[in-house]
């Protein structure tokens, strides 16, 4: 019994001072729940109801969702200047903008729950529970990342809280993830997958081949589209017939939410992984979002959208900033206590950036381990062995 139940249980029993405790504490239990409104509407496509437009929220809550954002951005901006320094090779695909969306999953998901996305999937990793020094030794090719410094930017990796990439082939999650779907059906252990892709790769014919056998077979399947406006460096309007992405299964229905609101990932991700777990099979879910970086650190991201579009979203509809607001216009939270949060992140995120550099690179001998079931093949057409295996 809660510590209200039990003084009200006593306050009903007659005694003033339990009564007083009892107004005390409902004060107090009040001032700590408010409810929001989310910032844009939730649309549906072949669903009878969506979630409410207010969402819930503790002070508690609402402080761990502002300082997980601010600590993927922090992230972010180190692995940016990380790469400008040389230090991360290869791609390098940065989430910074789209930070609601992974925190407001992980506020519902399990971690029995099954997540596989594309190649963003930095935030990913971190929300699933590994740690910035992991990911960021990753992205470095050091030995101590998650994938042993061979996967980096694109290929995370987390098994232990059922997180499967990371996968760098456009689109090609997705029916990985209505395979995970299936396995928890043919467990019978309650789970959910998330397969994510970007608007560029909802095009692909495998998500449609997917979304087919997740209906016919009622896979408990969330199908979620993040759409950052720009696939690669194509608007959706040049590429899409149809943006409105939730929409896109004629028999799987689709739910479109603000994925710049923190507070409304949240309650979207509680409507499908309730939809989901109640056997009613899969779920189109598009996040609306906006990417601040490029596609990709080779990508300036301003020669097909203009400087004053990308500070437009910054100044309107920042996710982090959005929250700020709400924790100030509530009074959960001062201005002195919010930058002593951001300072508190940043000297974490250096802290682990540091670990995550002093940490060393895999020697050449492993060159061939994890490609070949045992020792390498004696022969390979035009290699001569005894020269290449060990240099």
């Amino acid at each position: 019994m809660s510590l209200l139940r039990s003084v009200s249980h006593l306050a009903r029993a007659g005694r003033p001072s339990a009564r007083t405790a009892v107004r005390a504490l409902a004060t107090k239990a009040n001032a700590n729940v408010k409810t929001f409104d989310v910032a844009r509407d939730f649309k549906g496509h072949k669903l009878e109801s969506l979630p409410s437009n207010k969402v819930e929220t503790t002070k508690e809550e609402l402080m761990s969702f502002y300082r997980t954002m601010e600590y993927y951005r922090r992230l972010e901006m180190v692995a940016d200047v990380m790469y400008k320094q040389r230090l991360i090779r290869g791609f390098c695909h940065l989430y910074d903008g789209q930070e609601a969306i992974v925190t407001g999953m992980e506020a519902v998901l399990k971690r029995t729950d099954s997540v596989i996305t594309g190649y963003r999937d930095h935030c990913y990793q971190v929300g699933r529970g590994d740690t910035g020094t992991s990911m960021l030794a990753e992205l470095m090719g050091r030995e101590t990342g998650c994938s042993r410094g061979k996967g980096g930017s694109m290929h995370m990796y987390y098994p232990q809280n059922n997180f499967f990439g990371g996968n760098g082939i456009v689109g090609a999650q997705i029916p990985l993830g209505a395979g995970m779907a299936f396995a928890h059906k043919y467990r019978k252990d309650g789970g959910v997958s998330v397969a994510a892709c970007g608007d560029g790769a909802a095009n692909q014919g495998q998500v449609y081949e997917a979304a087919n056998m997740a209906a016919l077979w009622k896979l408990p399947v969330i199908f979620m589209i993040e759409n950052n406006q720009y696939g690669m460096g194509t608007a959706s309007s040049r590429s899409s017939a149809s943006t409105d992405y939730y929409t896109r299964g004629n028999y799987v229905p689709g739910i479109w939410v603000d994925g710049m609101d923190v507070l409304a990932c949240k309650a979207a991700f509680q409507f499908a992984t309730e939809w989901c777990r109640s056997g009613k099979g899969p779920l189109f879910l598009e996040a609306n979002t906006y990417r601040y970086h490029g596609h990709s650190m080779s990508d300036p991201g301003i020669s097909y959208r203009s400087r004053e579009e990308v500070e437009s979203i910054r100044a309107n509809r920042d996710c982090i900033e959005m929250t700020k607001k709400r924790l100030l216009d509530s009074g959960w939270a001062t201005a002195e206590e919010l930058k002593a949060v951001v300072k508190e992140v940043r000297a974490q995120v250096d802290q682990e950036a540091a670990e995550a550099k002093s940490a060393k690179e895999l020697p050449t001998s492993e060159l061939c381990q994890d490609i070949y079931a045992g020792a390498p093949p004696p022969f390979i057409r035009a290699v001569d062995v005894e020269k290449s295996w060990r240099y």
